[in-house]
């Protein structure tokens, strides 16, 4: 008996060798060797976006879909101007047809302020919702996002979630009500990120929220909600299209942002390019250089316009992962310290500069400076937006750039630089002081900048042309 105990466990050492060491078919379990000790940069990115609906008067399947989640009591959010334009109606037709009960809340601000933040917000809270719907572009995504946020986390503090310094920048850990959102403008890719951005009214300068927690459930993309926009909102909300791409393309690698977080959730939703989102980034420019100059030029352009809904989606896809760096962060201040104007075509009681515009004067300068770093994809992105870079020299891709930028900007005629929209050099030190807190944004660019640095930027985008 002994020697036949003997043969059987010689005959299971054999078949122990033998077997397949694969995860899949090896039967005998061994620890893989612990990564060793991680540096001071992260070594991973993670793509995170909502799920995605296009074609042309999609927005009519809204009332399935809320069905379909069981959802009983629904917010809809939008701004009093949107409330009586064809989106909205689509909306309210299909919540009707299929018999969704639903208030409406209809006074979001444009551009959002903590304060209108927080108007939502009280609205969400006594609204006890279980899902939400928000119609319009980025300023009412946001608001809602934001509404949903605090609503489903009702003790805490308005602060504990808004991005540090300003805010605590804590992660966010309860489980959220589906939010639908569908995009009215093409330009903030809003639907498709977990970024939402205010006027921080105290400190004037915007600031924002940004967790993955707070992204859509569901980006509905209907082109036909694009037929109703205005020119100059087309041109503006284009503008964040173009630097969404080129920021996100252009922005600090993944691999050489630190610090590395000790645990996945706190990995940031903007990371840095990784070559995901620069597929995005890419073809969203494309699209831009296509598109952008017919969508502005004629409404009735159907061909353009869907095309740079799509392009506010691919370019949110690309920055809502990599992120953005300085026409962003030096956009917030620009927008916080408003004085007077008014753009055209904006429906507003309040002096504001648009979003889009905010970001794209600066940008001339901006890649004029961040080139010295990664000149190949400066020069990449002139090619597509134009530019002729047969004998072109790799040193000079900054500048080929801003030049390609500026012609652009003039052909579409854009505000002629900071000095056009009311700001003066003596605004300088407050322009800098703004951007400072936003270093959320600002640790992306490529190439990191000192306060003179930003200074001098802040001054050569005084003019543009």
């Amino acid at each position: 008996m002994a020697a036949g105990r003997a043969r059987v466990s010689r005959l299971l050492r054999q078949l122990e060798r033998a077997a397949c060491r694969c995860p899949s078919h090896g039967h005998t379990y061994s620890q893989v060797p612990e990564r060793p000790t991680l540096g001071s940069t992260d070594y991973a990115f993670e793509m995170a976006i909502s799920n995605i609906r296009y074609g042309e008067g999609v927005t009519k399947e809204i009332g399935m879909d809320l069905q379909n989640l069981g959802a009983r009591r629904i917010c809809l959010m939008t701004d009093k101007n949107l409330s009586k334009l064809p989106p909205v109606n689509a909306v309210l037709n299909s919540l009707t047809k299929y018999g969704i009960n639903f208030q409406i809340y209809d006074n979001v601000r444009v551009e959002p302020t903590d304060q209108s933040f927080l108007d939502a917000i009280q609205f969400a809270k006594k609204g006890e919702f279980d899902a939400y719907v928000a119609v319009g572009g980025g300023s009412v995504i946001d608001t809602c996002k934001a509404a949903n946020l605090y609503a489903a986390s009702p003790s805490s503090e308005f602060l504990d979630f808004v991005n540090a310094p300003i805010g605590k920048g804590k992660p966010v850990t309860v489980p959220l009500k589906p939010l639908i959102a569908v995009p009215t403008t093409s330009g903030t890719g809003s639907e498709t990120t977990g970024v939402a951005i205010f006027d921080f009214k105290e400190l004037k300068v915007k600031t924002g929220i940004a967790s993955r927690a707070i992204k859509p459930t569901l980006g509905i993309i209907d082109p036909l909600h694009t037929l109703s926009m205005p020119e100059r909102i087309v041109a503006n909300s284009g503008f964040d299209v173009l630097c969404h791409a080129l920021e996100s393309y252009t922005a600090l690698p993944y691999h050489q942002r630190s610090p590395c977080p000790s645990n996945p959730m706190e990995r940031p939703a903007y990371q840095g390019s990784n070559p995901i989102s620069d597929i995005w980034a890419l073809h969203a420019l494309r699209i831009v250089a296509k598109y952008l100059k017919r969508a502005i030029r004629n409404p009735e352009d159907r061909e353009a316009r869907a095309n740079m809904h799509l392009a506010s989606a691919f370019a949110g896809i690309g920055f809502g992962n990599a992120g953005v760096h300085l026409c962003h962060g030096m956009s917030y201040p620009i927008s916080g310290l408003v004085k007077t104007y008014k753009p055209k075509d904006y429906n507003v009681d309040h002096s504001l500069v648009p979003h889009g515009l905010s970001v794209v004067l600066t940008s001339p300068a901006v890649f004029a400076f961040t080139a010295q770093i990664h000149p190949e994809r400066h020069l990449e992105a002139a090619e597509i937006l134009g530019a002729d870079i047969r004998t072109a020299r790799i040193k000079d891709a900054g500048l080929i750039l801003a030049d390609t930028l500026r012609k652009f900007l003039f052909d579409l005629n854009v505000d002629d630089g900071l000095a056009a929209i009311g700001y003066s050099k003596a605004d300088i030190p407050a322009l800098v002081k703004g951007t400072l807190p936003q270093e959320r944004v600002t640790k992306l660019s490529p190439r990191p900048q000192t306060e003179e640095d930003l200074s001098a930027l802040f001054e050569a985008s005084m003019k543009l042309y």
